[in-house]
């Protein structure tokens, strides 16, 4: 891995500056199954449906993640598949969705009683949970370990980034957080979350 890269909560010096995340569309399988996922376990109204409008033999369907971003499935008559999905360059690795810090063991709950296997990961900066879509999709769920404003949330990241070079460690970790936000005046509280295994593969 290489710091040549700097990493910086400013915004660059480009031709474009994007405004947020408008959606997202992934293939999907059929209708039943991927609203059965992602609006019936985890709660993602179901807001528009209709033709994918360059293949109407297509159905697509839009889901609101819960602020208002969109994520939208393309469906067909194909059936689920949860093998795993195939990687390498190009493809996508997973999507990520927040919980509320406050859900987040019963968020656990719920996919034990759906039959649904998980992990569950400290990642340092925040915590996530591990699953799969009803296509093999990897699904991860997770939660910032302190109430971070929306609005500063790149400019904390940055600066634990900043912090953590300065360390000498190989990743941010919690002992960032606490640090970032104290040097920046954020006086954020940290949510009560269960205890995790480090989940940081094989980094020291």
């Amino acid at each position: 891995m290489s710091d040549e890269t700097p990493v910086t909560a400013d915004r660059p010096d480009s031709p474009i500056h994007t405004t947020g995340t408008d959606h997202i569309t992934i293939w999907g399988s059929n209708e039943e199954d991927t609203v059965a996922f992602y609006r019936d376990l985890l709660g993602m109204p179901l807001v528009l449906r209709q033709p994918n409008l360059d293949d109407p033999s297509q159905t697509h369907l839009f889901f609101d993640t819960g602020d208002g971003r969109i994520l939208t499935v393309f469906v067909g008559d194909r059936a689920s598949n949860r093998g795993p999905q195939r990687g390498g360059t190009g493809s996508v690795h997973h999507l990520c969705f927040s919980v509320a810090p406050e859900d987040f063991e019963d968020v656990a709950q719920a996919l034990d009683d759906h039959n649904r296997q998980y992990n569950v990961f400290d990642r340092g900066i925040f915590f996530s949970l591990y699953t799969h879509d009803n296509n093999g999709l990897v699904i991860e769920l997770s939660t910032d370990k302190y109430d971070i404003p929306d609005d500063r949330r790149g400019e904390v990241l940055a600066k634990a980034q900043e912090l953590r070079v300065e360390d000498g460690a190989d990743y941010a970790q919690d002992e960032h957080m606490k640090a970032a936000l104290e040097e920046l005046g954020l006086d954020a509280t940290a949510y009560d979350l269960p205890d995790a295994a480090s989940g940081v593969g094989g980094v020291e």
